[in-house]
């Protein structure tokens, strides 16, 4: 995250900012262009059009860092309904989830239990389950909760940031788990200390980790990323590599790219967010993208 967005980002972190903002029209009108309404059904719509364009879909339930538990077994709930609505009507989608809304960091041990609920009612139907990266405090308890419900169901993803020094050696412990890694750049304002500050940087090493994603068997690679160049480096080893792998962007960014990448015959998945938690999101996506 480059100098503007961080200023951005300390910006609209401030609560007056937040409020005037998540109450206002403008900023709910300009919500929608990232976030496929508050509820379910204007998700699953959302779903069936982009399944209708040839993309595949992520959905998102928006919220993170719960107060109580009783928040955290509600967001588990509206999940286990997300997943039931994907089977019910057949949609070509999977489910993205913050361990954070489901307790992590207030009760661990009910954010493990519950993310294993999800991934066995996501088998039922055939789905699969991505564990999102949050802060990097976060990020070692956030690959032990995936390490002990993926080694049980076997169809857990994981996100893993690319500006994070850590990672490489994060992906030593995934890869020998299978399933599936989303490789993103990284939207949380991380000190120095343990995150490449350069955007160069930044991309250079979300190029290694995208050579070396596709050069592992038995992963299926996930390249979360709008930036042209380092699309154009993982098509070049994508279309070496005999194993699946994808893209993902998010919705409402560069729609037209979206479009001519399913046309050309590359698998698109859009993470679709929903919800009425969108003010963190979205002021994320902005300081990603000033």
């Amino acid at each position: 995250m480059n100098v503007v967005g961080r200023s951005l980002l300390a910006v609209t972190n401030r609560s007056t900012v937040r409020k005037l903002f998540a109450e206002s029209t403008t900023g709910r009108r300009l919500s929608l262009r990232f976030v496929a309404g508050e509820t379910l059904d204007e998700a699953a719509a959302t779903v069936r059009k982009l399944n209708a364009d040839g993309a595949h879909v992520s959905l998102d339930h928006l919220g993170e860092h719960v107060s109580d538990t009783d928040a955290a077994a509600e967001a588990r709930d509206d999940y286990l309904e997300c997943l039931d609505r994907i089977r019910r009507d057949r949609l070509d989608a999977n489910i993205s989830v913050k361990l954070t809304q489901l307790g992590l960091g207030l009760d661990d041990d009910l954010a493990v239990e519950s993310l294993d609920t999800l991934a066995a009612r996501a088998a039922e139907g055939g789905a699969t389950v991505t564990v999102d990266m949050e802060e990097s405090e976060l990020v070692e308890k956030t690959i032990s909760a995936f390490e002990a419900v993926q080694t049980k169901h076997g169809n857990l993803g994981i996100a893993v940031q690319s500006y994070l020094y850590r990672t490489p050696a994060d992906l030593d412990r995934i890869v020998v788990h299978g399933g599936h890694v989303r490789l993103c750049k990284g939207a949380y304002a991380e000190p120095p200390e343990v995150a490449h500050q350069r955007a160069d940087h930044v991309d250079a090493a979300f190029d290694a980790l995208t050579r070396r994603l596709m050069a592992t068997p038995g992963v299926a690679p996930a390249i979360a990323t709008h930036d042209t160049e380092r699309i154009e480096v993982a098509k070049a080893l994508g279309d070496r590599r005999s194993q699946p792998w994808e893209f993902q962007m998010l919705y409402g960014v560069r729609t037209g790219l979206q479009q001519s990448l399913v046309a050309d015959g590359y698998s698109l998945r859009v993470y679709v967010p929903y919800g009425t938690a969108w003010y963190p999101y979205l002021t994320r996506r902005m300081a990603e993208r000033p």
